[in-house]
């Protein structure tokens, strides 16, 4: 199954994201395979930054040095696809600016709604910023009419119980983003959540 086949945007109606940012992973998997879906903040400025990009990109790196942080002992991306894990954002098209309204994350929450539906065996989420835990608190409002994480700070609700269609969830800090290697305090606490979500695969 290739996941752009699956999903899409065809309206774009949000003005304060870049819509020639816009990207889907481009990825062929079995989707039973998946036991752990992390969900971080928006496409990259630049296509070469993604996920699933060519080589060793920064969103690979990045996601990659985490992992580490948090006892997994990986020295390729492919491998952590190979654990069952998928990698996706909130937001498909690229910000503007330093953040992203409301309205677009619920906009977008509806394509990330569908492309969550075809994953049927999914243990944990990992939402990796605010832009994440936003875009899934509307998906679990319009399905069960409640968050499924306790809206607050991010270190307030780090490792409180929470759960989205019966998997446990995980509310993190964003590990693409060019201040991951200057935080180290958040650096730590991405590794703690990260190596919590594994324990449980």
């Amino acid at each position: 199954m290739k996941i752009q086949d699956c999903i899409g945007c065809i309206s774009f109606p949000c003005l304060d994201v870049n819509h020639s940012g816009y990207i889907l992973p481009e990825i062929d998997l079995q989707p039973e395979r998946v036991s752990l879906v992390v969900i971080s903040e928006a496409a990259p400025e630049d296509p070469i930054d993604y996920y699933y990009a060519p080589g060793q990109s920064l969103f690979q790196q990045n996601t990659m040095q985490a992992f580490k942080l948090g006892g997994v002992d990986v020295d390729s991306f492919q491998k952590l696809l190979a654990m069952g894990i998928y990698f996706t954002t909130a937001v498909k098209c690229a910000k503007t600016g330093y953040g992203i309204k409301s309205g677009t994350i619920k906009e977008c929450s509806a394509i990330l709604e569908q492309e969550l539906d075809l994953f049927p065996r999914v243990k944990t989420f990992l939402l990796m910023g605010d832009v994440a835990i936003k875009a899934v608190n509307y998906i679990a409002r319009r399905r069960e009419g409640e968050h499924a994480v306790t809206p607050g700070s991010t270190y307030k609700i780090r490792g409180g119980k929470f759960y989205f269609r019966g998997a446990r969830v995980f509310p993190s800090y964003l590990q693409v983003g060019p201040s991951f290697g200057i935080e180290k305090s958040k650096q730590k606490m991405i590794g703690e959540d990260i190596a919590a979500a594994i324990s449980l695969l």
